[in-house]
């Protein structure tokens, strides 16, 4: 092979090779994908009716405001939205921050907030009681805890919610059940194994 020839295919190589090189180092320095969010087959069974899964939304549900408005202002969030045929709904919220000291103080705002939510609840109107109920943690990732959250009107209407708040690096999510009902028709152990799931979904 001439010498010209030769070296203009090892010019071709070498700029292969870098071209190669650039495109993996894009590759490895490109931003995490986005935390994945529960399917409807993730959500505790129903008894009766299938699960319908929302599609995935800017912003925060209207039924999270209910305990977390005072926590949630100033943060890009992204919900989605379950529905049943009957009266059971859920909701999980997804939060990114941008270190994982802000997630942990966030996650710690949401519990303490959740905690104190039928106490506000009751001072806020006189025809409601609430009452609230620790389920305790979850072992998944940086940890996650269940709520559970009593409301019964003078009235008559009564409903349960449950609700976990967990945590990987610096995402935060939140995964809200609720229908009509008290503390003894709370699929507990089924949410938790749910909010095991969202947790591990984040990553």
């Amino acid at each position: 092979m001439p010498k010209h020839s030769r070296a203009g295919g090892l010019t071709v190589l070498s700029l292969t090779g870098l071209m190669l090189g650039v495109t993996l180092a894009v590759q490895a320095g490109a931003a995490p994908a986005a935390p994945k969010f529960l399917s409807a087959g993730d959500l505790p069974p129903h008894p009766s009716s299938a699960w319908t899964a929302g599609k995935v939304t800017d912003g925060v549900p209207d039924e999270l405001l209910l305990c977390l408005k005072d926590a949630l202002p100033g943060y890009d969030s992204r919900y989605r939205d379950f529905r049943t045929d009957l009266d059971t709904s859920a909701r999980q919220l997804t939060i990114e921050v941008g270190t994982e000291a802000k997630a942990a103080a966030l996650a710690t705002r949401m519990n303490k907030e959740i905690r104190t939510c039928a106490d506000r609840l009751e001072q806020g109107d006189p025809e409601l009681e609430a009452t609230y109920k620790d389920y305790g943690k979850v072992a998944v990732e940086e940890g996650a805890r269940v709520h559970g959250l009593h409301t019964e009107y003078s009235y008559g209407a009564t409903d349960i919610r449950l609700l976990s708040v967990g945590r990987d690096d610096r995402t935060v999510t939140v995964v809200e059940w609720s229908q009509m009902g008290d503390f003894g028709d709370a699929p507990v152990k089924a949410f938790k194994k749910t909010t095991a799931t969202a947790v591990n979904k984040l990553h």
